[in-house]
């Protein structure tokens, strides 16, 4: 059975997640998603919107997903593939990883799984950032025209 994991945030579910968890998941037979602690989030990239048990609920009901876990909050990213003896780990598009520097990390640590980086969905709403400001477009949007309304 080959074990592949997938990692990430997943704050604002969107395309861009359904899209790389589900090219993920033709890698393999199980697919094993881990999600970033809130910890993990802030010192990362931003404040999280979505609280980490909230986020790993909505990864877990997704139909590509086999299992959902947290990540680990130990400052060693490793501590997880050890943990979950991954044979395929996929990184994100935009994730920051190279495939083949993190397999030589893996390699150093006596982990033999190959990287994958999967492929990038093109749609107007595929990142959260997108999201975002799609959102607050709209609400630009409503108050002018609440103006024009009040003439």
């Amino acid at each position: 059975m080959v074990r592949v994991m997938a990692t990430g945030v997943f704050d604002i579910l969107h395309p861009g997640h359904l899209h790389y968890l589900q090219e993920s998941k033709k890698l393999g037979d199980e697919l094993v998603v881990v999600v970033a602690t809130d910890n993990t989030v802030r010192r990362r990239k931003h404040e999280p919107i979505t609280p980490e048990r909230m986020r790993l609920e909505m990864v877990e009901s997704l139909k590509a997903v086999d299992k959902a876990v947290l990540g680990r909050d130990t400052g060693d990213m490793f501590d997880i593939v050890k943990e979950l003896k991954p044979d395929i780990i996929t990184v994100g598009y935009d994730q920051p990883f190279e495939p083949g520097t993190l397999e030589e990390e893996l390699q150093k640590r006596g982990l033999k799984a190959r990287v994958v980086r999967m492929p990038h969905l093109d749609h107007d709403l595929d990142g959260t950032r997108k999201i975002i400001r799609k959102v607050i477009e709209f609400h630009e949007m409503n108050k002018r025209l609440k103006e024009v309304e009040k003439g």
